[in-house]
């Protein structure tokens, strides 16, 4: 109650203060709140009365940011209409309506069901014969779409340390086996690479980090490799003179009897 009594005696006196300048502007009466309320209607026009307000400022709408558009997913190529794999040898799928088709489809498919039929394709490329399920072949072909998935999911979720680990896990598992296939039979390795679409890179002769602390290091160890080297080779040059000077001695020796 207190403080409503006071904000009445406050627009009291400011009415009151507005009357008695009048004398300034004769030709302007001001009530309390009514130059703010006209100058927030009338926009930019600003009033000639005492509490001058600024136009309101817009806010316009801001630009829709494009999204980014990245590589392919190895699941694009996949038609919505093809029948999922455990439903693709029953004979009644292909000739229900269209309703059950659809429910039977890829289109409401999971995810995984589509990497499964994806895992499929990719190893009827590469088997030996239809009930190859083990060889090193197949196991590259799982492998790979493996690992492409991998590679979607941190494209969107690149902080997901776990699958990042499993990720890599799977690109050397791989590397063995192509590595293995390539000694042992090189025609398949061949094609392997060309089916699954893999390039194999050759890997460095050495993995270590160059640091200022291994330069250093490595530095050192030529310098004493170097020393010792030349240490070696001085030594076996006086085991050489040292031989001649043997054999000289031993075929003067006679010589010096015969005089005597």
């Amino acid at each position: 109650m207190f403080s409503s009594f006071g904000l009445r005696t406050i627009l009291k006196s400011s009415v009151g203060v507005l009357r008695e300048s009048s004398g300034l502007y004769p030709a302007v009466s001001v009530r309390p709140w009514s130059c703010c309320a006209s100058a927030l209607l009338s926009g930019p026009a600003v009033s000639k009365g005492v509490f001058a307000v600024p136009p309101p400022v817009r806010h316009y709408a801001r630009v829709a940011k494009k999204k980014k558009t990245g590589p392919e997913s190895q699941l694009s190529d996949l038609p919505p209409t093809m029948v999922k794999m455990e439903y693709a040898s029953v004979p009644l799928a292909q000739t229900t309506d269209d309703l059950v088709k659809r429910l039977l489809s890829l289109e409401l498919a999971s995810h995984k069901e589509k990497l499964q039929l994806k895992k499929e394709q990719l190893i009827a490329k590469v088997q030996r014969d239809e009930n190859d399920r083990n060889s090193v072949e197949v196991q590259v072909a799982v492998l790979t779409a493996r690992i492409r998935n991998y590679q979607e999911h941190l494209q969107k979720h690149h902080k997901d340390k776990a699958n990042k680990r499993r990720m890599l896990m799977a690109i050397d598992r791989r590397k063995k086996l192509l590595k293995n296939l390539r000694l042992v039979r090189f025609d398949t390795f061949e094609r392997v690479c060309e089916q699954l679409g893999i390039t194999y890179t050759f890997p460095p002769e050495y993995y270590r980090r160059a640091t200022r602390r291994w330069l250093a290091k490595k530095e050192f160890c030529i310098k004493v490799f170097k020393a010792l080297q030349k240490q070696k080779a001085e030594q076996k040059m006086k085991q050489q003179l040292s031989n001649t000077e043997t054999k000289e001695s031993r075929h003067q020796k006679p010589k010096h009897n015969e005089t005597n």
